[in-house]
């Protein structure tokens, strides 16, 4: 199933993808029912009050507020080539544990206009990654197990202030006001079971892995290019070291990390492009096979 968060007439719902529909699911969020039914997809189309067109809604983010957010740092391209591009060497810790950060879990966004302030637009990036959403708590889960706990996935934006996170990171605290003003996520988020129904996700040595494309846009023209499947942690791993000593709830979102070619950090540093950057009126688009299509119009807001 495909599952989404929108407004209609102003006021928001949750429901699910029908065609060319929405089915209108009765209770107070997509959280709650995940929370109430332990992550069970099939218990929580049983209460449907209406069906609309889905050109009619307006798609938020799936999980508009999220009990926390990580994003790992999972495709070992873009680690290297970023790396390369300044002049370092590959970091011999990525092949010894899956690594993550906590972004701001309330600066969540889905499609349409992405708010953002003057010293974002420093340097502004896109970051092409898929999320998966938490069903069901655990804590100390294994990896072998890991892939039980997880509800769907969503296309996500990781919006980078580049100029404000390269200042900030010298003082080896990680990104913050360079990360923490906007994360996008959309536009539906598709069960696992789907996915594996589809024939998308399979599983592998260290947990599922999701075959699904992925591609990134700049005013229609394409810019990046690469795989799910190209992630050398999976989302299994990235689990069982996120839930070390520390439990994970319904709702939880947790990142891939950048694929490779999924950023103009990335890109400018290797000179495919040439000190491109986002600005106001751009509009971003992101596809990922199976998971649909999540589109931004950058806007610049005054302070």
């Amino acid at each position: 199933m495909k599952f989404l968060t929108f407004r209609l007439d102003g006021e928001e719902h949750w429901g699910y993808l029908e065609g060319e529909h929405v089915v209108v699911l009765q209770g107070p969020s997509l959280l709650d029912a995940i929370v109430q039914t332990g992550g069970r997809s099939d218990k929580m189309k049983n209460t449907p009050s209406k069906e609309v067109p889905a050109k009619d809604v307006k798609f938020m983010a799936p999980i508009p507020r999220p009990p926390s957010m990580r994003d790992g740092y999972a495709f070992r391209q873009h680690v290297a080539t970023a790396r390369r591009n300044r002049g370092l060497d590959m970091i011999p810790e990525f092949d010894k544990f899956p690594v993550f950060y906590f972004t701001n879990h309330q600066a969540v966004f889905g499609p349409g206009e992405l708010p953002v302030q003057k010293w974002h637009l420093d340097k502004l990036d896109f970051e092409l990654e898929v999320a998966v959403v938490i069903g069901k708590e655990g804590k100390n889960i294994k990896a072998v197990d890991a892939d039980n706990f997880i509800f769907g996935y969503t296309v996500m934006n990781d919006w980078s202030a580049r100029t404000l996170q390269m200042e900030e990171m010298k003082l080896n605290l990680g990104p913050a006001k360079g990360k923490d003003f906007a994360t996008s996520l959309g536009p539906v988020l598709v069960t696992r079971s789907e996915l594996l129904g589809s024939g998308l996700l399979k599983d592998g040595p260290n947990g599922e892995v999701l075959n699904a494309a992925m591609r990134a846009f700049i005013n229609d023209k394409q810019y990046s290019e690469g795989n799910v499947n190209q992630m050398n942690w999976t989302f299994a791993q990235i689990i069982e070291r996120a839930s070390y000593g520390v439990s994970l709830y319904p709702g939880d979102v947790i990142g891939s990390g950048t694929v490779g070619t999924g950023c103009l950090l990335e890109l400018n540093g290797s000179k495919v492009t040439d000190n491109l950057w986002l600005k106001p009126g751009d509009v971003v688009r992101m596809e990922v096979d199976g998971l649909g299509t999540l589109e931004n119009t950058i806007k610049l807001v005054e302070e």
